[in-house]
C-alpha cells in the first residue's frame, strides 16, 4: 500500500495523459492536423447554391484547407479563397446585375457617336467573311464579368501563385484544341477563374499563356481527385449539376449544350460523389444555368442541402481541434494611380489609338470606375473580341497590362425593320466595312426597302478626340396627307375651297463632306460643307399642262419645290443620355447652324439665308423606376429670303424626322408650319416591369413666322398636347404606342412606332 500510496501522483499523470489521448482528434496523433479541401462544381446560376453552402459551413464552424472549383464553381472558389467571407459573397452577387454582364451591354457613354447611332439602328448584326454571312463564336466576351472579377479581386492582385492566397486555391479549365485538362494555379487570378467559365457559345474563348481555353466542365466539372491530392484528408463537396433532363425542359441552345456534356458527366459523378466525403447535393431540377434572377431561391436551396450533412460538418470542425482563422478584411478599392501602360496584341492598331480610347491620363489617381470605363470604351469600338488586362504593382503605383485580341472580322452585314405612322413599313439591311482604305476608317451602306425606298452611306474616319473626317450620302422620302392651307401658308398656291387637304411627297437627298472633333466621346463640334436637293410634290392638284406639272414627266404631278441647296453648316452636341429612346438620365444639347449660300432656285426667290436650330434637356431619376424627362428646343430662319422649304412643320411622333419637322403630340404629321418656333417637352417613364414602361408627356409650343423678332417666343404657348403610352424594349429596338390630344379640339391620335429609326 505504501507502495501504490508513493506511486500514485504518477499513475495520476498517465490517467490523464492516456484521457488526453483519448479526446483529442485522431488526426492529430503524430502532430499532423485534419486537413479539409472544397470542391464548388460548375453550374452556371445554379451556382449560387455554393453561397448557401458555405454559409452552413462556416456556421458548423470548418476550417477549409484547400479549394478547387469548375466554372462557376471557380468563381465562387476563388472569391472566398481570396478572403471574402459567405455573407460578404451573399452581398456582392445581390448587388451584381448579371443580365448586363453576361449580355456585355456596354454603358452608352463608352461609344463614340458612331458607335451609339449603329447600336440604336440595327437589330442583328453578323460577321459577313468571304462574302458569307457567318455567325458569332458567341453572345458575350465577358468583358463586364471580367471587370467585376478584377475589381473584386484587386487586394489580391499581385499573387501570382494561387497557392498562396489566404485558401490555397486552383481552377480548371479546357483547352478547345487539344481537348486536353488545363490546371490553373499560377497567373492572373480573375484571367484563369474567367477562362474556367467560359462557357461555349456563351462566352468567347480565352487565352491564357498561348492557349484557347474554354470551361473545364466540357472535361471535368467536379475536380474531387485534385483537391484530395492537394494534401486533403477530408472533402466537402457541392454538386450543383443535375442529371439528364427531358425535351420540355430543354428549351434553349445553352441546355442543349448542357445537356450533351452531361451525357459523360452524369456517369462520371456515381464514382466522384463516392470519393467525396461530405457531400453536398442542392435540388436543381427546378433551376437553369441563366436563372440569376432567381438568386434568393437557389441560396437557399444550398442552404438546405448543406443543413442535411450538418452534423457530419460538425464533427469534421471537431477533428480539425481548432477553429477557422478569422477572415481577412476586404479593402474597398476606391482609386489608383496607373504609371505604367502596357500593350500587348494590338498589331493594327497603334498605341496612340488605344490610349486615346482609355481616356486617363498616366501616373495620375483615378476612380477605379475611370478605368473600367476606359475598358469600355474600347470594347465598345467592336475592333477587340477580347480584352483581358492586369493591374500589378511596380513600386510607385501600377502596371496596367492590357491584352487584346483583335477582332479578325472587318465586314458585317447589319439587319433591321421598323414600322412608324411616316414612313410606313421599312426593312433595312446594312454592309458595313472596317479598314476600307485605311486602318482607321469604316465604310457603311445603308438600304431600306418598304413603302419608302431609302439609302445612308457613310464613310468616316473617327480620331476621336482629334480631328476626324467624313462623307455622308443620303436619300430620304415620305408622302402623308396634310391640310392644303398649311401648304398654301408655305408656297405660291392659288387657293381651291373644294380641297382641304392634299397628298404630299417629300424627297430629301443630302450629301455632306464635314470634319468633327470629340471630347470624352460625349461632346462633339463639326464643320462642313452640305448639298441638298429638296423636292415637295403632289398629284392630288393633278393641274395638267402647267409648268409646275411639267416637271412631273406625264403632266400628273405639281411640285412646290425642287430645288439643290449649297450651304456650310456647324454642328455642337453633347450627349450623355444612357438611352436614346428612354433616357432616365443625362444631358443633351443638338445644335446645327447653316448658312444656305447657293441654289438652283425652283421658285425663283432666293437670296443667303441661315437657319439654326437646338435642343437641349436632361433626364433624371425620381425613383428606381420613376423618371422624368425635360426638354426644350427651338429655331429661327436669318435673312429676308422668301424661301420656306426649310420652315419648320410641327407635328406628330418620331425620333428621326429629317430636316426641320419637328414631332409635337396633340397633332398629327406637319400640321403647324412657321420658320421659328420654340417648344417644351415633359415625360414621366415609370418601368413597371423590366423593360416595360408606361408614359406620360405633354408639349407646348409658339411657331409662326418671325416668332423671336415679335416677341412672341415669350409668351404664353399657342399650342399644347398631351400623351399617355406604353414602350417596350424589345430586340430589334422599342415598341411604343401612344395615344395623343390636344385640348385645342379634334379627335385623339394613335402613333405607333415598332423597332430602331433609321
Amino acid at each position: 500500500m505504501k507502495y501504490l500510496h508513493g506511486m500514485r501522483p504518477f499513475l495520476t499523470f498517465v490517467l490523464l495523459l492516456s484521457l488526453f489521448h483519448v479526446v483529442r482528434p485522431q488526426e492529430q496523433q503524430g502532430g499532423h492536423e485534419l486537413k479539409v479541401g472544397l470542391v464548388l462544381s460548375g453550374g452556371g446560376a445554379k451556382g449560387l447554391a455554393h453561397i448557401g453552402a458555405l454559409k452552413v459551413i462556416e456556421e458548423a464552424g470548418v476550417r477549409i484547407d484547400y479549394i478547387g472549383g469548375t466554372s462557376m464553381g471557380a468563381i465562387v472558389g476563388a472569391l472566398y479563397a481570396s478572403g471574402y467571407s459567405a455573407g460578404q459573397l451573399d452581398s456582392l452577387f445581390r448587388e451584381t446585375d448579371f443580365t448586363e454582364l453576361i449580355q456585355d451591354n456596354l454603358p452608352r457613354g463608352a461609344k463614340t457617336f458612331y458607335e451609339k447611332e449603329d447600336s440604336e439602328r440595327y437589330a442583328l448584326t453578323l460577321p459577313f467573311n468571304g462574302f458569307r454571312v457567318t455567325f458569332p463564336q458567341a453572345i458575350s466576351g465577358g468583358q463586364n464579368i471580367y471587370n467585376e472579377l478584377v475589381r473584386a479581386l484587386y487586394h489580391v492582385k499581385d499573387i501570382s501563385d494561387f497557392n498562396e492566397l489566404p485558401i490555397p486555391f486552383f481552377c480548371v479549365a479546357t483547352d478547345v484544341e487539344t481537348g486536353e485538362e488545363i490546371r490553373l494555379d499560377k497567373g492572373y487570378l480573375p484571367e484563369a477563374i474567367m477562362a474556367s467559365g467560359t462557357f461555349p457559345s456563351l462566352f468567347e474563348p480565352s487565352e491564357v499563356d498561348g492557349r484557347i481555353l474554354i470551361d473545364g466542365g466540357v472535361l471535368n466539372n467536379y475536380p474531387v481527385d485534385e483537391v484530395r491530392a492537394m494534401g486533403a484528408d477530408l472533402v466537402i463537396g457541392v454538386d450543383v449539376q443535375h442529371g439528364l433532363r427531358d425535351r420540355e425542359s430543354l428549351m434553349s441552345a445553352t441546355e442543349i449544350l448542357l445537356q450533351i456534356n452531361n451525357y459523360r458527366t452524369v456517369g462520371q459523378m456515381a464514382v466522384k460523389s463516392q470519393r467525396t466525403d461530405i457531400y453536398i447535393k442542392p435540388d436543381m431540377e427546378p433551376y437553369s444555368v441563366i436563372d440569376f434572377n432567381l438568386l434568393d431561391s437557389i441560396i437557399a436551396t444550398g442552404e438546405r442541402a448543406a443543413m442535411q450533412q450538418l452534423r457530419p460538418l460538425r464533427e469534421a470542425a471537431m477533428k480539425q481541434g481548432r477553429k477557422p482563422a478569422r477572415r481577412p478584411r476586404i479593402p474597398t478599392v476606391d482609386s489608383l494611380a496607373i504609371n505604367r501602360l502596357l500593350i500587348q496584341g494590338n498589331n493594327s492598331y497603334s498605341r496612340g489609338y488605344v490610349k486615346g480610347k482609355l481616356r486617363f491620363d498616366l501616373a495620375e489617381r483615378i476612380p477605379f470606375s475611370k478605368l473600367r470605363q476606359g475598358i469600355s470604351n474600347l470594347a465598345a469600338t467592336g475592333n477587340f473580341k477580347t480584352i483581358r488586362y492586369e493591374l500589378l504593382s511596380n513600386g510607385l503605383g501600377q502596371d496596367l497590362v492590357l491584352k487584346l485580341q483583335e477582332n479578325p472580322t472587318r465586314r458585317f452585314i447589319r439587319i433591321g425593320a421598323h414600322y412608324d405612322d411616316l414612313y410606313k413599313s421599312g426593312a433595312l439591311i446594312n454592309i458595313t466595312q472596317k479598314h476600307f482604305l485605311t486602318n482607321d476608317d469604316v465604310a457603311s451602306f445603308d438600304l431600306v426597302l418598304g413603302d419608302h425606298i431609302r439609302y445612308n452611306a457613310e464613310y468616316y474616319i473617327d480620331k476621336g478626340s482629334y480631328w476626324s473626317f467624313g462623307i455622308n450620302s443620303r436619300f430620304n422620302s415620305f408622302d402623308y396627307d396634310v391640310n392644303y392651307g398649311v401648304i398654301r401658308s408655305n408656297f405660291d398656291v392659288a387657293d381651291d375651297p373644294n380641297i382641304n387637304a392634299i397628298n404630299l411627297d417629300v424627297s430629301d437627298l443630302t450629301n455632306q463632306i464635314y470634319l468633327q472633333t470629340v471630347l470624352r466621346e460625349e461632346f462633339a463640334f463639326g464643320l462642313g460643307v452640305e448639298h441638298k436637293l429638296l423636292k415637295y410634290s403632289t398629284r392630288t392638284l393633278n393641274e395638267v399642262g402647267s409648268p409646275e406639272a411639267a416637271f412631273g414627266g406625264d403632266g400628273t404631278r405639281t411640285f412646290f419645290e425642287n430645288s439643290h441647296y449649297f450651304s456650310t453648316y456647324g454642328t455642337l452636341t453633347l450627349d450623355t443620355y444612357d438611352d436614346r429612346y428612354l433616357p432616365s438620365r443625362g444631358l443633351l444639347f443638338d445644335g446645327v447652324f447653316n448658312l444656305y449660300l447657293l441654289s438652283s432656285d425652283f421658285n425663283d426667290n432666293f437670296r443667303e439665308f441661315a437657319v439654326a436650330r437646338a435642343r437641349m434637356g436632361a433626364a433624371f431619376p425620381l425613383t428606381h423606376n420613376l423618371s422624368l424627362n425635360l426638354e426644350t428646343s427651338g429655331g429661327f430662319k436669318l435673312g429676308t429670303a422668301p424661301v420656306t422649304s426649310f420652315d419648320f412643320v410641327l407635328g406628330g411622333y418620331g425620333s428621326q424626322l429629317i430636316n426641320n419637322f419637328v414631332p409635337f403630340l396633340g397633332y398629327d404629321f406637319l400640321a403647324l408650319p412657321g420658320n421659328s418656333f420654340v417648344k417644351a417637352d415633359a415625360r414621366f417613364d415609370l418601368e413597371f416591369a423590366p423593360k416595360n414602361h408606361l408614359l406620360l408627356a405633354a408639349n407646348f409650343a409658339n411657331v409662326e413666322d418671325d416668332l423671336f423678332r415679335t416677341g412672341e417666343w415669350f409668351t404664353e404657348p399657342d399650342y399644347a398636347g398631351y400623351g399617355v403610352g406604353y414602350a417596350w424594349e424589345s430586340f430589334f429596338g422599342p415598341l411604343q404606342l401612344l395615344y395623343s390630344w390636344s385640348p385645342d379640339g379634334g379627335s385623339g391620335r394613335v402613333f405607333v412606332s415598332l423597332g430602331y429609326w433609321f
